[in-house]
């Protein structure tokens, strides 16, 4: 039932009145255009195509063989009806012990069993989402502030702050260095909270990055530790994306770095998990917080009653990640279609001179269109992106939505599709770009591979005339809108 009345949102709280959520952004209204125009090859082969969702599709034939080999894993079905009753009851909120073991022990092969974690300190929660809010609840009161490396994930304006009350103060990283992560930027921002009067109470980074795609060294871990044990602050570890590394370098859990340090007090390190992205199950809600503080176990536990996984969910995951033989297969399956994945996307990009900062993780790339802007303003971003949305009808996400502070950055998934759209849209990205002539010229002037530190541009020594599709979805060039 919709309210009609013109005080009806004086009935309401202000928590329900404000845009705390953050819709307002790019980045959901790029959603809400695939949305009202979804493509599909056969019922709307012009509609937009699905390139700001990270989830990885490319891994289900190995879950769904497994599901049809072990069907008793599920309660609704007649393998598994004798456990049904156990299941469905009251479950504790601490969580089925074997769902707990068993997401304890993948968690450890995710990281080549280079350490191994407590199943007494997993906590469950309705996906990172959940996670991250509780985390939030139990380290920093409202008007209290996280540092939070940019770009960065444009969901955590919501996780982190939306309900909480909890601020979030940007660590500013830029394209000079490749976006790393330094001891300066973390200094430069830690000290203009402190003229501001905020309180920081943590730092959070997420690894592999969201939107960048890399994922951080040991030295670049070690600084963050260093850091957050000299101010006295916590560290939350997003470490979502962990089996989602197709290539070297490898993945470096925050948890592998403390493993040996005396130094560092792991009260202050948390790590937060799930299995939306390294399984492709962002549909069952399984979120994880894994603390090494005592007292943020023990709250998280309790305030797990708000988003608990559902315990049919727990006892599939369970069984399912049980199977060691299983969780092998899976993961070596897994990184070799991201690759593949990865490496014809980029290929595809390369063909039209497209750059994008080299990463070896994620389900996206963080793609350079710069070179395609009127100018180096945030205007001239959002008019290019209005024309991809519109006109190309892809929708990527401007990295304005992620805070980053240089126009012309875009996030774009490759994971979340089949190989023919896959195909559909890098035909539509290699027109729209071949469709400007000024950018066409500067790609034909182009003989040699191209590399500026980890900053990839690789050009194709085909004839670009030769690989442009005569059937282009664009009537007319739409970089003459973007001036616009």
């Amino acid at each position: 039932m919709v309210l009609v009345s013109s005080n009806a949102n004086n009935l309401l709280s202000k928590l329900a009145k404000g845009n705390g959520h953050g819709e307002d952004s790019p980045y959901f209204d790029g959603w809400k255009a695939y949305d009202t125009d979804p493509f599909h090859p056969i019922m709307n082969p012009r509609g937009v195509i699905q390139m700001g969702l990270a989830e990885n599709q490319l891994s289900f034939e190995f879950v769904e063989d497994w599901i049809k080999n072990n069907p008793q894993a599920s309660i609704c079905s007649v393998e598994g009806l004798d456990e049904f009753k156990d299941i469905a009851i009251f479950q504790d909120y601490h969580g089925l012990p074997e769902f707990r073991n068993a997401v304890a022990n993948f968690m450890g092969k995710v990281r080549g069993d280079r350490v191994k974690f407590d199943p007494d300190r997993v906590v469950m929660s309705g996906g990172a989402t959940g996670a991250h809010e509780t985390v939030a609840f139990c380290l920093a009161d409202p008007g209290e502030a996280f540092l939070v490396p940019v770009p960065y994930y444009p969901g955590f304006d919501r996780d982190l702050r939306w309900r909480t009350g909890v601020k979030i103060v940007p660590v500013v990283c830029n394209s000079s260095n490749n976006f790393k992560l330094t001891r300066e930027a973390l200094e430069t921002a830690y000290e203009k909270a402190q003229e501001s009067n905020i309180k920081i109470k943590g730092l959070l980074i997420t690894n592999p990055s969201n939107p960048l795609g890399i994922v951080y060294d040991r030295q670049t871990l070690e600084t963050a530790v260093a850091f957050i044990n000299q101010k006295k602050i916590h560290l939350v570890c997003d470490e979502i994306y962990a089996a989602t590394v197709f290539t070297e370098p490898g993945f470096i859990s925050i948890s592998e770095v403390i493993e040996n340090d005396t130094k560092c007090d792991k009260n202050l390190i948390h790590v937060v998990y799930s299995l939306s992205k390294d399984m492709g199950f962002p549909g069952f809600r399984v979120g994880i917080i894994y603390s090494y503080n005592d007292a943020v176990v023990n709250c998280a536990r309790k305030m797990s009653s708000f988003g608990l996984v559902s315990s049919q969910t727990q006892h599939l995951i369970a069984s399912m990640l049980s199977d060691d033989e299983f969780v092998e297969s899976f993961l070596v399956g897994s990184a070799k279609k991201l690759a593949a994945r990865h490496r014809n996307f980029t290929r595809g990009l390369a063909q039209v001179g497209i750059g994008y900062l080299r990463g070896s993780g994620g389900l996206f790339l963080w793609m350079d269109l710069r070179h395609l802007l009127t100018e180096k303003t945030l205007e001239a971003e959002m008019a290019l992106w209005r024309v991809i949305i519109n006109d190309v009808k892809l929708n990527v996400s401007p990295g304005s939505s992620f805070h980053c502070s240089e126009p012309g950055w875009f996030r774009v998934c490759f994971a979340n599709m089949d190989d023919n759209t896959m195909e559909i849209s890098i035909t539509r990205i290699r027109n729209f770009v071949l469709q400007n002539k000024e950018v066409t010229t500067k790609i034909k002037k182009q003989k040699f591979c191209w590399r500026q530190s980890s900053l990839e541009l690789r050009l194709s020594s085909r004839r670009l005339e030769d690989i442009m599709s005569p059937h282009s979805p664009l009537p007319q060039s739409p970089m003459l809108r973007a001036t616009t």
